[in-house]
């Protein structure tokens, strides 16, 4: 990778961070205040927020039939699911620490926030807590593959491919095979400080 694809990649990651920061302290102030592991609103907030809920009933009723007849089919799903979860942490736990990889933090990608909603009535608030977990869930197993898929094969496609990880941007070109054996070793020996962003080994001195 040369040295200009590597400097834009590093300052539009540095924009992404900047960006989200930016918009996360602008709603910040509009609507909470995050005080350790809780999250407060002010009184006021509270009191429209119970006045926009909907409820139970009412939530139900207006419900489109076809909605509710297929509503066992999205939770049944939650068994695969949990399945999927306990096995990306079982094999995390047991194959990182052997190739040195290290491990994702679930937590960083599974929130449930969304309990504190007061605006939420009881089944918006589990469909929300569904999504989060299934979402997040997804978003975790993908970084644990692609920090093995960096492990093992840090190569990119040849083929455009949508929804890649970010870190494979960084990844050996497709045919590069002079590079592939001299860096290997490099791509492994950046995943053991992980950081969870995006690794660009720097390139070897020119001989």
């Amino acid at each position: 990778m040369n040295e200009k694809v590597r400097q834009l990649m590093a300052q539009i990651k540095v924009l992404e961070d900047e960006l989200r920061a930016v918009v996360h302290q602008a709603e910040v102030p509009l609507f909470y205040r995050v005080d350790g592991k809780r999250i407060r609103f002010d009184k006021s907030v509270r009191a429209a927020h119970q006045q926009s809920k909907t409820g139970l009933l009412q939530w139900l009723f207006k419900s489109r039939p076809p909605t509710v007849v297929v509503a066992p089919v999205i939770y049944g799903l939650i068994v695969p699911l949990l399945f999927l979860d306990l096995g990306l942490s079982l094999y995390q736990a047991i194959c990182f620490p052997v190739y040195r990889i290290s491990k994702v933090r679930r937590s960083d990608y599974i929130v449930m926030d969304r309990w504190h909603l007061s605006y939420l009535n009881f089944m918006e608030k589990f469909n929300c807590a569904y999504c989060a977990y299934a979402n997040g869930l997804l978003a975790y197993g993908t970084e644990i593959a692609a920090r093995t898929e960096q492990y093992w094969c840090p190569i990119k496609h040849a083929r455009k491919i949508l929804g890649a990880p970010a870190r494979t941007q960084a990844f050996l070109p497709y045919g590069d095979a002079e590079n592939y054996q001299q860096r290997l070793s490099m791509f492994r020996d950046a995943l053991a400080a992980d950081s969870g962003k995006p690794d660009v080994p720097s390139d070897p001195p020119a001989s």
